[in-house]
């Protein structure tokens, strides 16, 4: 297992540009290896236009290359709420006893996966969805539960991705 590296999934179109840079500033300053998953065959497209080209496709991820997973929010990444492969690989990271974490819309996918448990933290938005999935919103910049991290929205994401890093420190 390669330990000082993170996953990011990314959705192909309309992903949070904030919490991306936010994020990948944070574990590039801690000198953590990150690789980008998507279904993209060419380049991510974020909400305001950055490109990101992508490492890995979504069928060929192998929690055991990775130290952590991380799900990029956006009004993109409600178009995979009941993507199977995502669910998936969010499930094996769980079960390795890795941190997952998910920010913004992407949240409901943890739902989903049936990985989170009593409350988490999502997109105001999409709080029905999550409550949906018998889990309780808290209205939190930032819940964590055992090794998953959930988060609000952009303002959350450096409280997020420290949060991260401290449960990632704690793998390793």
């Amino acid at each position: 297992m390669i330990k000082k590296s993170v996953l990011l999934i990314l959705p192909a179109q309309k992903f949070n540009e904030e919490e991306y840079l936010i994020i990948t500033n944070a574990l590039e300053r801690a000198d953590i290896k990150i690789f980008i998953a998507s279904d993209s065959y060419s380049l991510c497209i974020g909400s305001n236009g950055l490109k990101v080209k992508n490492d890995v496709q979504l069928y060929n991820i192998h929690e055991s290359n990775f130290g952590g997973l991380i799900l990029i929010g956006g009004s993109g990444m409600r178009n995979y709420w009941n993507d199977p492969v995502i669910q998936s690989t969010a499930q094996k990271f769980s079960k390795s006893k890795k941190p997952v974490g998910a920010i913004c819309s992407a949240v409901i996918i943890l739902a989903k996966a049936g990985i989170l448990s009593e409350c988490a933290a999502c997109h105001s938005d999409d709080r029905k969805e999550l409550e949906k999935q018998g889990v309780d919103y808290k209205d939190s910049p930032v819940v964590i539960q055992k090794n998953i991290i959930t988060a609000q929205n952009p303002p959350a994401a450096p409280e997020f991705i420290k949060t991260f890093l401290y449960e990632l420190a704690k793998t390793n």
